[in-house]
């Protein structure tokens, strides 16, 4: 399940069927244990419509989304850890961060197979090695596309 926490709108859930992956176990108690969230750029349109049409599986738990560009716990987290989300955005499962392809590795892994995109995510993202390969080619469509909608780079190091 998806919970909304950005600048977008109100909290929503999505729909997910059973699967296999699970998030890593933590350390840091049973709400840490389940704390799944993702930060992303909710500028960027490309990234915006790859947070709505993708579902997790509800056997996982609820993965909460985090607008990168607003001031929040996880973008001071990860701007504290040194990772840049003009690189990639960033998933956190448990206590563990993942960045740029791991993140998009990871977060396939958790989602549902159902509905043409989330297939199409699976056969792309599934394996970790064509993940790292082809996020550079993604990395540089949505760098182009932000320039071209003159849309400021995130800047959350500098910030």
């Amino acid at each position: 399940m998806t919970r909304q926490t950005d600048a977008r709108g109100p909290e929503h859930d999505t729909s997910a069927s059973p699967s296999d992956a699970r998030p890593e176990p933590s350390t840091g108690g049973p709400a840490a244990a389940r704390r799944m969230r993702l930060v992303y750029d909710g500028e960027c349109p490309i990234c915006r419509r790859y947070v709505r049409w993708q579902r997790i599986r509800r056997d996982v738990g609820e993965l909460e989304l985090i607008d990168g560009r607003q001031a929040s716990e996880a973008r001071r987290e990860l701007s504290a850890q040194g990772i840049d989300l003009d690189q990639g955005f960033a998933l956190q499962l448990g206590d563990q961060w993942y960045h740029g392809s791991e993140a998009l590795h990871r977060l396939t892994l958790l989602g549902t197979r159902s509905g043409v995109f989330n297939r199409l995510m699976y056969r792309l993202f599934a394996s970790p090695g064509r993940t790292a390969r082809l996020y550079p080619g993604l990395k540089a469509c949505r760098r182009a596309l932000l320039r071209l909608c003159r849309i400021p780079p995130i800047d959350n190091l500098r910030r």
